[in-house]
């Protein structure tokens, strides 16, 4: 099957989308680069491995706007956080996701890692969790109350999964969200359009990785 975004075809279908979803799209929120976080969500092997039960092809196209997010965050000195989706290898930890889904990221595998293109630095945080939202049962929001974080810039795998669930917790904590409808991906332009029109009515304005590197740049 033929993946419906590529990095090639990336700007092209971003401005689709935005304009899909402009009517909703209202909520101008003002990112304060002092204030902000870069959250790059489970950008793991297991999920951009064309092999793997859970490949989001629409991981690949992203790689080059996180990169681009990722660089200036830490030029301007600004916190990037990762995620990794992983359970424990006797799935103590899986519940209902084990009968749920087909094959599980395993803590410690090789497939657990972060993309080689990706990898972070040895003192930026790695959040290791065991649901779809990066808050649910973390120190994320430990972590952003210390740094004094206000706005967070969500990016990653899958939209409508981890991305969408950690856009949601971080609006309900009163977090402005700005999310970068070229710097997610899911497994088909369905999904991931679905999700930029939910979060845009509801949680988040949603908005370009060069509008976001703009905005940090000053």
């Amino acid at each position: 099957m033929n993946p419906y975004v590529t990095s090639g075809t990336l700007d092209r279908k971003t401005k689709l989308w935005l304009r899909e979803i402009e009517p909703f799209n209202r909520h101008i929120l003002k990112l304060n680069p002092s204030k902000a976080a870069l959250l790059v969500i489970d950008m793991q092997k297991f999920f951009l491995d064309p092999d793997s039960p859970s490949f989001t092809c629409g991981g690949m196209a992203i790689i080059p706007k996180i990169k681009q997010l990722v660089t200036v965050f830490r030029k301007t000195g600004r916190p990037v956080i990762f995620t990794r989706h992983v359970h424990h290898p006797d799935l103590i930890d899986a519940g209902i996701m084990e009968w749920w889904w087909e094959g599980m990221c395993i803590e410690g595998s090789p497939d657990s890692e972060i993309h080689h293109e990706l990898e972070p630095l040895p003192n930026e945080k790695v959040i290791l969790k065991h649901r779809y939202s990066a808050f649910y049962n973390t120190d994320l929001e430990t972590i952003l109350r210390c740094l004094g974080i206000e706005d967070m810039v969500i990016t990653g795998i899958m939209t409508n999964m981890c991305c969408e669930s950690t856009a949601r917790d971080a609006y309900y904590r009163d977090y402005r969200v700005h999310f970068p409808a070229d710097g997610t991906g899911s497994i088909n332009e369905e999904m991931h359009l679905a999700s930029l029109l939910n979060l845009a009515f509801g949680f988040a304005r949603v908005t370009t990785a060069d509008e976001i590197e703009m905005t940090i740049r000053g």
